[in-house]
């Protein structure tokens, strides 16, 4: 599987990249990662990729022809890449989607930043806007790691145990997941729960279905 990320802070997303379960995916070569500055296609010596709004206001926003540019390319990569618009106004971010996601082999991440893109690139790519929430950023890569991450996880080889990404919250639709406790078994007056020491898997598993099911009412609703 691929990843492009289309940002002006490539250096943003490098560490987080290298780091932890998705570093070690594209170590291996299960996934490939990377960083596409539009800069390189924008003209003058200045290489300016926003411009001021038409019909005025404050803030920038980031231009067609660059990002149009650098879209047309990252398309020749693949034949049906998924292309992806980070936006507060977007369909929110969910597991749903991120396991439809998985399931394709090329993802394109444009990270909007300022007010925004010029609307015009909404016509010329089917790009799919998409948001983690209710708030706004100051730029999307937050938002497109967000993505990478949920996603990478779910590539069959990329976790060390091939039943975690089908036990945590939202394995099986909108459930979360039980508590979980680890040594030692009491610490500051508080125990981990006799039934988890018990060795009774049956018990265990019942406690912790009803655990999923108190937790997802109780926190939402």
């Amino acid at each position: 599987m691929r990843f492009d990320l289309i940002t002006l802070f490539p250096d943003a997303c490098r560490a987080y990249l290298d780091a932890s379960i998705v570093g070690r995916a594209r170590r291996r070569g299960l996934v490939t990662v990377e960083t596409v500055d539009p800069r390189a296609w924008a003209g003058g010596r200045h290489r300016g990729v926003d411009d001021r709004p038409y019909g005025g206001g404050p803030g920038m926003v980031m231009a067609a022809p660059p990002l149009a540019e650098c879209l047309d390319h990252l398309c020749t990569l693949s034949a049906a890449p998924r292309l992806l618009l980070t936006s507060p106004q977007g369909r929110r971010f969910d597991q749903g989607w991120a396991r439809e996601l998985a399931a394709t082999s090329h993802v394109v991440v444009l990270c909007g930043h300022y007010e925004g893109v010029d609307e015009r690139l909404s016509r010329l790519f089917p790009l799919e806007p998409l948001s983690v929430g209710d708030v706004v950023l100051s730029g999307g890569e937050l938002a497109a790691l967000t993505v990478v991450d949920a996603v990478i996880r779910l590539i069959p080889g990329v976790l060390g145990n091939e039943h975690s990404a089908t036990a945590e919250s939202f394995s099986t639709g909108d459930e979360l997941d039980h508590p979980c406790y680890t040594r030692p078994p009491e610490y500051r007056g508080l125990e981990v729960p006799a039934v988890l020491q018990s060795g009774d898997h049956a018990a265990i598993a019942a406690w912790r279905a009803e655990e999923r099911d108190r937790r997802t009412r109780g926190r939402r609703g």
